[in-house]
């Protein structure tokens, strides 16, 4: 008697527990099918929409400033991070051979003037003889030896007059290039923007095409955003992006269109590009870096510095 009891008490356990056990199974499968739809619904009316990634930085075609004479470096009224505008003067070179290099050409060019005139009115003076001797040599008033004479004469005088021309024109391009010379020795912004990478120094020799320091220009900042390759498919120049940097935060949205692509991956311009012809080679998604152009006004509402970190959102529906 005792041992059906025991049995009956024991079955009825399982009996008792199965109710909860059914109902959290349910609201657990609920929940993983309410989670599979929402995650559906957002592939299809908002995913498919768009294509984002973090992998993305802030970049600059910077201006790289060198000088294009040698000399001594005089002054450089410029630091790191200063803003400068188009004109600005970055570094000055001591004048003084420059100027003495054009001091020179300029009295070369001088002096070849000099002999220009002086060529001129001798080829004047031939050429007049010859007029005057041609009429008589029909008369047989002077010899031909002597008509002969006068002719080569011209020819000599001609020939010194071009060549006098010829020295004045190198004179000038002498005098020209001395000037030009002189005017390089004040090195100037080509462009708006910050002072970056200073690394010319009061009293150094510097070389022609040293780099001396760089211009940032800060107003024409954009952005390469390196989507996976498998994400470009619908990706196409004119479409708008919406963008997000680390050093603002969510509270400020950056709006650019995409306008260009790389012309190839970044292990396809790597320094030791990757071997994929080894047996041991291993596929990996590659990245390509799209060109995202930025709204200017933004830029100057909330200015960035070139590598900053971004996150990019492409719309996929805009038109292109």
């Amino acid at each position: 008697m005792k041992n059906s009891i025991d049995a009956a008490m024991q079955s009825s356990v399982p009996a008792r527990s199965r109710g909860p056990r059914r109902l959290a199974l349910g609201v657990l499968v609920g929940a993983l099918l309410t989670s599979g739809a929402a995650y559906a619904g957002y592939q299809i009316y908002v995913g498919s929409r768009l294509e984002s990634t973090d992998d993305a930085y802030t970049a600059a075609d910077t201006a790289i400033i060198t000088s294009q004479v040698d000399g001594l470096v005089a002054s450089v009224p410029v630091v790191d991070s200063q803003a400068v505008k188009k004109g600005d003067v970055l570094v000055t070179l001591d004048p003084t051979d420059a100027r003495l290099a054009l001091t020179q050409a300029l009295a070369d060019l001088a002096r070849a003037k000099a002999q220009l005139a002086a060529a001129g009115a001798d080829a004047e003076r031939a050429g007049v003889d010859l007029r005057r001797r041609l009429p008589l040599a029909g008369s047989g008033s002077i010899s031909g030896d002597e008509l002969t004479r006068v002719k080569s004469g011209v020819r000599t005088a001609m020939a010194a007059l071009e060549a006098a021309r010829a020295n004045v024109t190198l004179a000038e391009a002498r005098a020209d290039r001395a000037r030009l010379d002189v005017e390089r020795t004040v090195i100037r912004a080509p462009i708006d923007g910050v002072v970056a990478r200073r690394e010319v120094q009061l009293g150094q020799r510097i070389q022609p095409s040293l780099p001396l320091l760089s211009v940032v220009p800060v107003k024409e900042i954009y952005v390469n955003a390196n989507f996976k390759e498998i994400q470009l498919k619908k990706v196409h120049v004119g479409q708008r992006v919406t963008l997000v940097s680390d050093l603002y935060g969510h509270d400020v949205e950056f709006h650019g269109t995409v306008s260009g692509f790389n012309g190839g991956t970044g292990s396809a311009f790597a320094l030791i590009p990757a071997q994929n012809a080894t047996g041991n080679w291993i596929k990996v998604v590659q990245r390509l870096p799209v060109r995202i152009k930025l709204d200017p006004a933004e830029l100057q509402a909330h200015p960035l510095r070139v590598g900053l970190s971004m996150t990019a959102r492409v719309d996929l529906t805009s038109s292109s």
